[in-house]
């Protein structure tokens, strides 16, 4: 069976990118603490992206991980496609 590539780009993209840079900000903007060590670890990853707590640092880092997301999840369902296609003989 293969994978969609658009798919999982599109999945990978979301779930980096919203649910782990964007909800990650958001929620560390309403309480603080939560999620700073990685929030600080992403800053040191993303260049341009800094953990200062306002909404421009929070779009640029969720457009990054837009980006980081959807490199990763094209880089996995190729992968993906390539070792089912050799598996399937």
């Amino acid at each position: 069976m293969r994978l969609s590539l658009k798919a999982v780009v599109f999945a990978a993209a979301l779930l980096w990118g919203v649910y782990g840079m964007f909800l990650t900000g958001v929620l560390n903007l309403i309480m603080p603490p939560y999620g700073e060590h990685f929030l600080l670890t992403m800053s040191s990853v993303y260049p341009g992206y800094h953990m200062s707590r306002t909404l421009p640092d929070l779009l640029v880092g969720t457009g990054y991980g837009l980006a980081d997301g959807a490199g990763a999840g094209l880089i996995f369902g190729w992968f993906y496609n390539v070792f089912a296609n050799n598996a399937a003989g």
